[in-house]
């Protein structure tokens, strides 16, 4: 009996084939997976394609705030709530609601005008304030019922709060792929693995090339960025050595069975991993900027140290031509859910964040990344007007604000407005579908064009809902 010369010989012959039946069953599935997509993926799952349009944004920078930035002491001033504080709130209050509520709650802190727009801005957020002519803010976000974090969380980042479904980010690298084959194309900093968890930057039933890299975790703090399954296993040149031997073997196994893209693709990927090996430390470097630079940020400054670093590394990854970069302030470490101790939870993590934002801002604008850079500062919903306890706010979906900047996106201006105590939309609202279709718009997607067929049906970020806020475009 003569021996296997491969490893697919080997499966193929032992134990009656069923280890080779297993292994092409696992390669079956990939392919019929990414050659359902609609855009095409014949050169490569990440290499880069171009939209339906000519986009105003190549990436996209997601800052999200877990937890629940309240609306009402950030960046919607509402002057009734001071003079009516303590106060019944004169209409019906929610049908849903995640706890009960009592009276009006006074914002703690001062609202001024900035920039020449005099868009008002929460005295918690100067820096941010500073940069308000670059900046638009959605007051009229409304997140249907979802008055819990994990369903909340998912809706924003992937459209449900119910099934899983892929995330922003991976839909953006989906359509666009990346810039740069070295990299990851879409990566996730320090992400909450509590509430919704890996969904909140999976690929879900698109193929695995298109989910986020998570680099940390938001259990502990981010102070060394670094991929942790990316350490080399072998000195550079054995490794170089390994791969061409692996793809000799493959190029012979080809010319006796035929062409085999799925083979293919596994050569290509650890072909990626080895070139990230040297590419992707030298671009989480932080030491490699200057001292102007980490104070800019607030790197080695507290409080701000720990989101300097991850801004920072943000704008070095888009910079390097990632297409996607969630920035995580995420529990359990930072959390925004003051259900009670308002004035200290506010206040203590706006210090931690507004430098950075800033930061973050400027530094594109001076590297000429702005205008192409979408920058999105988001959180799941906003809290209530009316008090929890003595000092603190409930869950709010009804009616919030986040905002957008860079990007083709207008600045200095606010869409959409509130009732008088902060309740409901009055104005303009912006449910979490329109502000998924805007987003594809500004990336050069007709939010209704970017689908995949899973399951028989084809599946969309938008679902069926969602219009354009056309009004927030330059």
């Amino acid at each position: 009996m003569t021996l296997p010369n491969t490893r697919r010989e080997f499966l193929n012959r032992s134990a009656c084939g069923f280890g080779g039946l297993a292994f092409a069953a696992l390669l079956a599935d990939e392919s019929r997976a990414e050659t359902r997509a609609t855009p095409d993926l014949s050169a490569g799952p990440l290499a880069p394609r171009r939209p339906h349009f000519t986009p105003t944004a190549k990436r996209v920078i997601f800052l999200f705030m877990h937890g629940g930035v309240s609306h009402v002491d950030s960046f919607d001033n509402k002057p009734m709530l001071a003079a009516k504080n303590g106060q019944p709130l004169p209409f019906p209050k929610p049908k849903f609601e995640f706890a009960p509520t009592g009276n009006l709650l006074a914002s703690p802190w001062k609202f001024n005008p900035y920039g020449q727009s005099g868009v008002e801005v929460s005295e918690l957020f100067p820096q941010i304030g500073s940069m308000i002519d670059d900046i638009c803010v959605i007051r009229s976000m409304n997140g249907g019922d979802q008055v819990s974090h994990g369903p909340a969380l998912l809706t924003l980042n992937t459209g449900s709060g119910v099934f899983a479904r892929p995330s922003l980010g991976a839909w953006t690298l989906y359509g666009l792929g990346t810039e740069n084959q070295n990299l990851p194309g879409f990566i996730s900093l320090s992400p909450s693995l509590y509430h919704g968890g890996t969904q909140n930057y999976g690929s879900a039933f698109l193929p695995a090339s298109f989910q986020g890299t998570r680099i940390g975790d938001g259990g502990t703090p981010f102070q060394q960025a670094a991929l942790s399954n990316l350490a080399p296993g072998d000195v550079p040149d054995r490794q170089r050595l390994q791969l061409d031997l692996l793809a000799r073997r493959n190029r012979a196994h080809r010319e006796r069975t035929g062409d085999d893209p799925r083979l293919d693709a596994r050569l290509e990927a650890f072909e990626m991993s080895f070139r990230m090996q040297r590419e992707a430390p030298v671009v989480m470097d932080l030491a490699r900027e200057t001292p102007a630079t980490h104070a800019a940020y607030g790197v080695g400054q507290e409080p701000t140290d720990e989101f300097a670093r991850q801004c920072l590394l943000a704008r070095r990854c888009v910079e390097a031509g990632v297409r996607f970069v969630q920035v995580n302030f995420s529990y359990p470490r930072n959390y925004w859910d003051a259900h009670g101790d308002l004035r200290n939870n506010h206040s203590t993590n706006a210090k931690k964040v507004d430098q950075p934002i800033a930061a973050l801002l400027r530094d594109l604008k001076a590297r000429g990344l702005f205008n192409d850079t979408l920058v999105v500062f988001g959180t799941e919903f906003g809290r209530t007007p009316a008090a929890q306890g003595t000092d603190g706010r409930d869950h709010h979906p009804h009616a919030f604000s986040m905002w957008l900047a860079g990007g083709g996106v207008r600045g200095g201006m606010a869409w959409g407005q509130t009732d008088e105590f902060g309740y409901y939309v009055a104005e303009k609202k912006v449910t979490m579908p329109d502000f998924h279709a805007t987003i594809l718009h500004l990336l050069g997607f007709d939010h209704t064009q970017l689908t995949y067929r899973h399951a028989g049906r084809d599946f969309r970020l938008t679902d069926v809902h969602g219009e354009v806020v056309d009004g927030i475009l330059a």
